[in-house]
């Protein structure tokens, strides 16, 4: 029978049986994630103690911030756990998409070309880079110039015109966009990407290879640098964040490459020897520790929404035993007012702001109306249960993050109550 504290959470019965129904038959694919994350735990444990973390690294700096310890030591941490040479793990990065801009600003000069080899890269880098808009300090007003190879309909590599584009142009830098973005597409796997590496090495020596790596961190047991990324680069209000860390972003790989890149985030001759945080070092530390554990929690979330969409014969990306290389559920409705319904769904499960509707509103950085559910501790953070959607045909909503397992399966019941009412004509919710 329902217990009574979940119909105070607008649950029907029927969702709340069904849902643990369906979860009975996830367990094969749940304990796959347990593995995965088990491993990536290991990883980032041996990354600590390789580098004798310690209560003194956790303490705030000021000024210039020069010999932070804290600082140092996180950069190192993180460097491990990548299987990267060195990074750069700072909160004055304010996003990914400037963690991603900074490091293609840092690597690319006047004149030189940037080749994408997964498609259009995510909104929000359109003007950045100069391929929309005519923003001010684009790549584009800098003369840097941009291609850009697609994806085949099956979402893989188009390893041929790569290869050709590659040859002639000889980039200065190939850019890959791990998760799918606002693309019905899946996202692209580590170990896909090494014959792209291989390929790209092998006709232009001196290219750059920059992975934009975020919502895809620990989502596996392997990640970009291991298959010869030059240079991973995300946000730490995603999955290395953990759901604690406050702000931030980070950049990981080749040293050479990471020290031209905190010439760019800093001043050239200073680079990575300076930049103090009056706040604690505890949470970004803390953060990375949990975040394994918090990326499987977000994947087993997502996994129960991609069922509870397929039961009721809804489009949902990914699906059944796919391999998931990034924390995203894409979900495809029929309607605007459905997908506007369904993140206000999102939002009414939240821990802040449940009271909160969402509408559809022109977010700067998007190309069109987007409607945001995240009912989140940290502002964004899409490592905790959120919802976005751009408010374009085919409607997809995008779901990510989950804190607790149990709290996604909270919001999929909540979702299985809508949907239920939905598709039998009931009043909607």
């Amino acid at each position: 029978m329902l217990n009574s504290v979940y119909s105070k959470l607008g649950i029907s019965e029927n969702a709340f049986n069904k849902v643990f129904e369906l979860e009975k038959e996830l367990a094969g694919r749940f304990a796959r994630i347990e593995l995965i994350e088990s491993a990536n735990q290991a990883k980032v444990l041996a990354a600590f103690q390789n580098n004798k973390v310690a209560a003194h690294h956790f303490n705030p700096t000021t000024g210039y911030g020069y010999d932070d310890v804290g600082r140092e030591c996180l950069d190192r941490v993180f460097a491990d756990a990548f299987s990267a040479e060195a990074a750069v793990v700072s909160p004055h990065l304010v996003s990914g998409t400037h963690a991603i801009f900074c490091v293609l600003a840092g690597l690319l000069r006047p004149g030189e070309t940037m080749l994408a080899v997964s498609g259009r890269p995510y909104d929000t880098l359109l003007e950045a880079i100069g391929i929309e808009g005519e923003a001010e300090g684009s790549l584009g007003e800098l003369d840097i110039k941009y291609h850009q190879v697609d994806l085949l309909e099956d979402g893989g590599f188009d390893i041929e015109r790569i290869k050709t584009a590659a040859s002639e142009l000889k980039p200065r830098l190939v850019h890959v966009q791990r998760s799918r973005g606002y693309a019905w597409r899946e996202a692209v796997t580590p170990e896909s990407m090494k014959p792209v590496f291989d390929i790209i090495k092998s006709v232009s020596p001196d290219t750059v290879i920059v992975v934009d790596n975020c919502y895809g961190e620990f989502t596996l047991e392997t990640e970009p640098t291991d298959f010869g990324a030059d240079i991973i680069v995300g946000s730490l209000i995603k999955n290395p964040g953990g759901g604690l860390a406050p702000t931030g972003g980070y950049f990981a790989g080749k040293k050479r490459f990471v020290d031209r890149i905190a010439n760019r985030l800093t001043v050239p001759g200073i680079g990575r020897e300076a930049g103090s945080y009056f706040g604690s070092y505890l949470p970004f530390f803390q953060g990375l520790f949990l975040a394994p554990h918090t990326v499987a929690q977000s994947l087993k979330t997502s996994i129960l929404f991609s069922e509870i969409f397929r039961f009721f014969g809804l489009p949902t990306m990914p699906f059944g035993d796919s391999a998931r290389s990034d924390i995203v559920q894409a979900l495809r409705f029929s309607s605007k007012e459905e997908l506007i319904e369904f993140c206000r769904c999102i939002q009414s499960v939240s821990p802040v702001d449940s009271f909160a509707l969402p509408e559809p509103y022109a977010m700067p950085g998007y190309t069109s109306e987007v409607i945001m559910a995240a009912g989140a501790f940290i502002q964004g953070a899409s490592i905790e249960l959120s919802a976005d959607a751009p408010i374009v045909e085919p409607y997809t909503g995008y779901l990510q993050g989950g804190l607790t397992y149990s709290h996604g399966r909270l919001a999929a019941m909540k979702v299985f109550t809508l949907l239920e009412k939905n598709s039998s004509g009931g009043e909607r919710v």
